[in-house]
């Protein structure tokens, strides 16, 4: 017998671990109930992704399911925020149980590791999108926001920077790699790891924080912006993987670095008094400048001479 919408909700998606104390009502009821405990504000972030603009026609479901997550726990990590739960609303074209029970799979696997519980949602025939609703809790007053950076402030990102962006190049023939770093550039676009651990560990430290989706260049503006500052950076000290280093030149890995996006890693700022701080993070991080008075972004080469650079950053308006 073909599923319906109900069928399908209660195989694939309701009744799923991790199964979390604060829920009083999950899948199942018009709302969900939960508990935000006493002392913490919520952290509460919507991201949708639609098929062929955030992954490549033929992604596999497991992928899909866990960018679906993946891309609002970065921006929990990004405001320092332990996850809680979340809601998704999926569109497909049909009911094809293979791709549920990969795409299911992907997301719980991810929520697993997390302890994010799924607590509602809708599904709908239509073209492939996803929407998910991330919630988490943060500290009353603790939240890593944009606004809080100051002059003499170190900017710092964690990971590499470029790698999502050169993996989709390759997938649309755009760019060639050897297997090796075609596989490991396709890992970094379909597996995005968001930072839950750094940005927790970053709350006494960081000044100011924000997640990179959209490019380094166009989320790091958002910072200066939101705070009122510029910076400069020193594009050498941009750190890229080895396998973008294998396969694209100098120009174009900072290039890819600057605007690509989707790598989904950290970039922060940190006054000059609480960088010793920086070597308890769970993993390392690399200062790329700093923050200055003067309005607007820099950008300096290894022999500090302006470096003439594209910086906008993804629009999903930009004709």
């Amino acid at each position: 017998m073909p599923l319906t919408e109900f069928n399908l909700i209660e195989r694939y998606f309701a009744h799923k671990d991790p199964r979390r104390d604060d829920v009083v009502m999950g899948v199942g009821d018009d709302c969900a109930l939960l508990k935000v405990p006493a002392g913490f504000e919520l952290a509460v972030s919507i991201d949708t992704l639609v098929e062929g603009v955030h992954f490549p026609e033929g992604t596999s479901p497991e992928a899909i399911g866990h960018k679906s997550l993946a891309v609002g726990l970065s921006d929990l990590a990004a405001m320092g925020a332990t996850p809680a739960w979340a809601t998704l609303s999926l569109s497909i074209p049909e009911i094809d149980e293979p791709w549920l029970q990969g795409f299911s799979s992907g997301l719980f696997a991810l929520a697993k590791k997390y302890q994010v519980q799924l607590v509602g949602g809708d599904t709908v025939r239509g073209p492939l999108v996803i929407s998910m609703q991330v919630h988490g809790f943060v500290p009353e007053d603790r939240a890593l926001c944009r606004s809080g950076a100051k002059p003499g402030d170190g900017i710092y990102v964690i990971g590499t920077l470029g790698d999502a962006g050169l993996g989709l190049r390759v997938v649309q023939g755009k760019s060639s790699a050897n297997k090796n770093d075609a596989d490991y550039l396709r890992k970094r676009l379909d597996y995005p790891s968001p930072r839950i651990e750094t940005g927790l560990s970053l709350r006494n430290t960081a000044s100011a924080c924000i997640d990179i989706s959209d490019g380094l260049a166009a989320d790091l503006g958002h910072i200066l912006k939101a705070s009122g500052v510029g910076a400069t950076l020193q594009v050498d000290q941009f750190p890229v993987s080895d396998s973008l280093r294998n396969t694209v030149s100098l120009d174009e890995s900072i290039r890819l670095a600057l605007t690509a996006g989707d790598d989904y890693e950290l970039c922060f700022t940190v006054p000059m008094e609480r960088e010793a701080a920086l070597e308890e993070l769970p993993v390392s991080c690399t200062r790329i400048g700093s923050i200055e008075a003067q309005s607007d972004l820099r950008l300096l080469d290894a022999n500090n001479l302006p470096y003439p650079m594209e910086r906008n950053g993804f629009d999903h308006f930009r004709k």
